[in-house]
């Protein structure tokens, strides 16, 4: 599928995900498949830009195009300043953030909250599409079915950003009210899509190469997007293709394999992070990474103990490879 001017080399994405999906992650998943990568959410107070944490976001060193970035806000005005100051740290796609559910989002009227005020959503994705549209850099939209169960809106939002020049839809089925819970709205995708001409991103609940076909089968969707399943499995990017194309899964990665990709990883985690912040923020997606593993929980426990890199980092080079001369011995 195309946004823009811009071809994707296949229909499996990584969605964004506040503090989990920076550039090293990002970096990974594009490595094992994902067809592209959107940045963690910024903020468009430019008050934020020169913080460490927006500066972390705004890092596109070595990636590989298009780089798109997720900006966030309720301010029409602000949001397109923010989206020229992407554009010069290196975006190639400003995506508006709709669909965020977090309370800190949505208590300062953005994210999925934008769903309630339909005219403000107007103004945002003009505001945005005009100062984009020059520059030739496209613009996509990511949000919900509606603020609740009782007031989809969806349809309507997209077909006028459609209208406003949006190149693509990203729809996480789900309302604002449901948070993460329940079942994904797959009748609402589809709906939507049936409407639209641009394509459209179907997002929410895809969790195995089996679940992104039926969904792409299903909604007519142009793509999948998946979050949280990503986390510590970033092989399903290359799992899911390969089902896709062939009709019959690959065969998971040996502890080998896991212990190169997790070490590689934490790596590129530490030289972007630092020593201080690396160590601590690496823990997650160790977490992720060993969870289903047998002996994880003792090891977490002693591994979250640790506060250096270089500790860290052997920790989980020893513990693989007790895994692998247990499987090697099979």
């Amino acid at each position: 599928m195309k946004i823009g001017q811009w071809t994707l080399p296949n229909p499996v994405f990584v969605a964004p995900m506040a503090g989990v999906t920076d550039r090293p992650f990002r970096q990974l998943c594009k490595r094992l498949g994902a067809g592209y990568a959107v940045s963690e959410m910024a903020a468009s107070n430019p008050k934020l830009w020169d913080s460490v944490k927006t500066s972390r976001r705004l890092n596109h060193d070595g990636e590989v195009d298009p780089i798109s970035v997720q900006i966030a806000g309720a301010d029409p005005d602000m949001m397109a300043q923010a989206a020229l100051f992407n554009i010069h740290k290196g975006a190639k796609i400003i995506d508006i953030n709709m669909g965020c559910p977090a309370k800190k989002v949505c208590n300062v009227a953005s994210g999925s909250a934008l769903l309630k005020h339909e005219e403000l959503v107007v103004a945002i994705l003009k505001s945005v599409v005009q100062v984009c549209k020059p520059l030739d850099v496209p613009v996509t939209l990511k949000t919900r079915t509606g603020w609740d169960r009782e007031h989809k809106n969806v349809l309507r939002i997209a077909t006028l950003a459609q209208d406003i020049g949006i190149s693509a839809l990203t729809l996480h089925g789900r309302t604002r009210a449901d948070m993460y819970n329940g079942e994904a709205e797959y009748d609402t995708i589809k709906l939507v899509k049936s409407a639209l001409s641009i394509p459209v991103i179907a997002n929410g609940d895809i969790d195995s190469p089996q679940k992104a076909k039926y969904v792409l089968d299903y909604t007519q969707a142009d793509a999948v997007m998946i979050g949280r399943a990503a986390q510590g499995n970033p092989w399903i990017f290359k799992q899911t293709n390969y089902y896709l194309a062939q009709g019959k899964e690959l065969l998971p990665p040996r502890y080998s394999e896991m212990q190169e990709v997790l070490l590689q990883h934490l790596n590129e985690h530490y030289q972007f992070y630092g020593e201080h912040t690396g160590v601590r923020t690496a823990r997650k997606h160790i977490g992720w990474y060993v969870a289903q593993l047998p002996g994880a929980t003792e090891f977490i426990q002693v591994m979250n103990q640790l506060n250096t890199c270089s500790e860290q980092f052997n920790a989980v080079e020893d513990w693989f490879n007790e895994l692998i001369r247990f499987e090697e011995n099979e």
